[in-house]
C-alpha cells in the first residue's frame, strides 16, 4: 500500500500555527478521515504526528459515505451505500503501526433500511443518516436516526422530507440540511425530539450566490457555518466554499425563507481554488485550517485551506490525491 504524505510546506504551516495563542500543544487527539466512492478504502491521517502521514485502510463497502471517528474507540462509522447499512470499522491506530491494510466491520445495523445515503450526523450515541432519491428507494428522501449501543445499531425513527438531501450537520439538538439542487439550508430544532414520519424544517433561508449546496459544517468555537457550493457537476472549476461567520446572529436575524447576502459571506471561488465539486468539508478552529474532500478534479483530492479573511480565489495550501473521496472528518481533542 503507498502511503501519502503531506507535503513539508505544509507541515511548516501547521506547527505555526500550533505556536499561536490558540495552541494545540494540549490536544491529545487531531485525527482526519476520509472515505471514498470507488476504492473501497478509508484514509487516516494523525495532525499531531511529525509525519503527518495519510494511511489507506481497506474496507467492506467499494462505495461510502458520511465517515466519522471516534478516538475513544479508535473506530470510523460509515454509511455503507455497498451493503446498505451502517458499519464501524475499528483499530485504525492499531493497524497504522502495524502496517495493516485491511479493516473488519465490528458493528452494523440491519442492511435495507436506507439506500443511496449520502451523509452521516454523529451526537453522542446517536447517528443520523440522510437517504436521498433514487428510483430504487421510491424517490424518498429521508432522514435515519440510529442509536449505537455495543452490539451494532438500532433504528430508532425515520423522517421523510420534501426535499433532496445531502450534508447534515447537528449543532446541540438542532439539525441543519442542506437542500440539495439548490442555495438553501435548513434547520429542524429540537431535532432528536421530533415524532417520526413526515417533518417539516423550522426554517429555510438562501445562501446568495450559491448555485448548489453538498457539503455542511458548523464550529461553534469560531461561530461559523461552511457550505460547499458543487455547482455544474460536470464542471471542474465553477465550484466554491462559503464561510458565514457570526453565524448564529447571521441566522437569527434573517427572516424564514429569506436570504443570507453575500456582504455576510466570505467566499472562496476561481481557478486557483481547484473547486469543481466539492462534496464535503470539515474544519479544525485550533489550526484554522479549512478540508474538503473534491470529487471531480483530479478524480479526487484531499484539499486543505488557510482560513479566509475575505474573499478570493485562494488556492489550496496542500492537496494529495485520494480517489473518489466523498466525505471528510476532523477529530480534535
Amino acid at each position: 500500500m503507498k502511503n501519502l504524505f503531506i507535503s513539508s510546506a505544509f507541515l511548516i504551516l501547521l506547527f505555526a500555527s500550533c505556536d499561536n495563542s490558540d495552541s494545540n500543544s494540549a490536544s491529545a487527539e487531531a485525527t482526519l478521515v476520509t472515505s471514498s466512492n470507488t476504492t473501497g478504502k478509508v484514509s487516516y491521517v494523525d495532525l499531531l504526528s511529525p509525519n503527518a502521514i495519510a494511511k489507506s485502510f481497506t474496507i467492506a463497502s467499494i462505495d461510502a459515505e458520511g465517515i466519522s471517528y471516534d478516538s475513544d474507540t479508535d473506530a470510523v462509522i460509515v454509511a455503507s451505500r455497498t451493503n446498505n447499512r451502517l458499519e464501524t470499522y475499528s483499530g485504525l491506530k492499531a493497524s497504522f503501526n502495524a502496517g495493516t491494510d485491511n479493516l473488519s466491520a465490528t458493528l452494523t445495523s440491519l442492511t435495507g433500511d436506507f439506500t443511496n445515503a449520502r451523509e452521516t450526523a454523529v451526537s453522542g450515541d446517536m447517528i443520523v443518516v440522510t437517504q436521498d432519491q433514487l428510483a430504487i428507494n421510491g424517490n424518498m428522501n429521508k432522514l435515519l436516526v440510529y442509536k449505537k449501543a455495543s452490539n451494532g445499531f438500532t433504528l430508532v425513527k425515520t423522517f421523510n422530507t420534501d426535499f433532496k438531501l445531502w450534508g447534515i450537520h447537528m449543532v446541540g439538538d438542532d439539525l441543519y440540511a442542506v437542500v440539495d439542487l439548490t442555495g438553501d439550508i435548513v434547520m429542524f430544532k429540537d431535532f432528536m425530539s421530533k415524532a417520526p414520519g413526515m417533518i417539516t424544517a423550522t426554517k429555510l433561508v438562501t445562501i446568495a450566490g450559491l448555485t448548489r449546496t453538498h457539503g455542511i459544517t458548523y464550529s461553534a468555537a469560531d461561530d461559523v457555518m461552511i457550505l460547499t457550493d458543487v455547482a455544474d457537476a460536470a464542471s471542474a472549476t465553477d465550484g466554491g466554499l462559503v464561510l458565514i461567520k457570526n453565524f448564529s446572529s447571521v441566522f437569527a436575524s434573517t427572516a424564514a425563507s429569506g436570504t443570507i447576502a453575500l456582504s455576510n459571506q466570505v467566499r472562496i471561488y476561481g481557478p486557483n481554488s481547484k473547486l469543481g465539486n466539492p462534496v464535503d468539508v470539515a474544519y479544525d478552529s485550533v489550526t484554522n485550517y479549512i478540508y474538503v474532500a473534491e470529487r471531480l478534479n483530479a478524480g479526487g483530492q484531499v484539499l486543505t485551506y488557510s482560513y479566509p479573511m475575505a474573499s478570493g480565489d485562494f488556492a489550496p495550501i496542500n492537496s494529495r490525491a485520494e480517489l473518489g473521496v466523498t466525505s471528510i472528518f476532523v477529530l480534535r481533542k
